[in-house]
């Protein structure tokens, strides 16, 4: 079991590791996800201490591995590291980078590393390759003999960077079959990944990460279909948001027009949709909540999701219930609601802004 506590990494410019808090228990295979620059990468180098921590404590097995005078070999045979970046020697042949740290560390006669380095390079489909150097192989053949590597060691944990982040399209398919492998024998395993299907089907936890640590821990299922939190509801779905306040009467209605085109440019957004987007801020903001609402700020947002050809524009205002279907200007609304797939209003007396109308358009509604 690993139970980080605490968790901080601090560099000159920049803070990945703010306050991490979690327990890893013993056959866990965790993927880690989220945007570039969240802090994955540097978690599992913490965890496996070549990134040193600038605070907190790490406890595998109840040790605290970052203590001062502890010895991070004895944390070391227990976990194993598979890089993005394969880092094989090149001076010495498949075999050669196999036997090495068993025998270094774990102390095992020659022979004997020899049997366990055939064997496991058996297992991730290299056969016959021992005597090669890492140059003659492919992108796949090498992650694959940096896994078997790792294996040689037989860690009670592996930690994988990005595994296949580095492979040509067309090798990712192998390496990834054999980390499938491996997740069914029932090691701890951490696998830092952009690849959602993957990492949907291999784990049984999810680390999404996000301002500065673990935002959201759950199941494939919670992560994947129905996530608790914004920022990972906007990772998965990849959703494209834009945010507006519209805080005065006399607002710069022409360059919010505007912000919108560029916004459905820079996302690709379909003409028919980027019109009933440009409708919606326009019937509902400009037509029928800013004539009543003269002096309450209102905020817009547009989210858009290319996997499910959808946009959502969310408009929140505070002051007394209001609903526009019950406002003066019914024109407007049957234009609105004639132009999306659904058009909803809710009222939370406890929320900060306590109206709220959705609007929903599909690329696959009818003009």
């Amino acid at each position: 079991m690993i139970e980080l506590r605490h968790l901080e990494k601090k560099y000159e410019q920049a803070t990945p590791l703010k306050d991490v808090n979690t327990v890893i228990h013993d056959g866990d295979v965790i993927s880690i996800i989220g945007p570039s620059g969240t802090g994955k990468s540097t978690l599992i180098r913490c965890i496996n201490m070549l990134e040193r921590p600038t605070g907190g404590q790490i406890l595998l097995d109840g040790v605290d591995i970052t203590a001062p005078k502890y010895d991070l070999t004895q944390a070391r045979r227990k976990m194993g590291m598979v890089f993005q970046s394969f880092n094989l020697f090149g001076h010495l042949t498949v075999i050669e980078n196999l036997m090495l740290a068993p025998m270094d560390i774990l102390k095992k006669s020659r022979q004997e590393a020899y049997d366990t380095g055939v064997t496991l390079l058996k297992r991730v489909g290299l056969a016959g390759r021992e005597l090669q150097y890492p140059e003659q192989l492919s992108g796949g053949q090498k992650q694959r003999v940096a896994i078997a590597r790792t294996l040689a060691m037989d860690p009670d944990v592996i930690l994988l960077d990005e595994p296949t982040s580095a492979l040509d399209p067309t090798m990712v398919g192998e390496v990834q079959a054999v980390i499938r492998d491996l997740a069914q024998t029932g090691k701890t395993m951490m696998i830092v990944t952009h690849e959602m299907n993957f990492a949907r089907a291999i784990c049984n936890r999810v680390f999404y990460m996000d301002e500065g640590g673990i935002y959201e821990d759950g199941t494939p299922e919670q992560i994947f279909d129905n996530p608790q939190r914004e920022r990972t509801r906007r990772f998965i779905r990849k959703l494209k948001v834009l945010e507006l306040t519209i805080d005065s009467l006399d607002y710069d209605f022409l360059g919010v027009g505007a912000e919108i085109d560029r916004y459905c440019l820079q996302n690709d957004i379909p003409p028919r949709t980027k019109y009933r987007i440009r409708l919606a801020f326009e019937e509902l903001v400009q037509q029928m909540l800013r004539p009543v609402l003269r002096r309450t700020p209102i905020s817009v947002s547009v989210e858009y999701a290319p996997t499910e050809e959808q946009a959502t524009v969310t408009v929140s205002y505070g002051g007394e219930k209001f609903d526009p279907a019950g406002g003066e200007n019914e024109l407007s609304y049957k234009v609105l609601k004639a132009s999306v797939e659904e058009l909803s209003y809710i009222y939370d007396a406890n929320a900060e802004q306590k109206n709220t109308v959705r609007v929903r358009i599909s690329e696959k509604t009818p003009a």
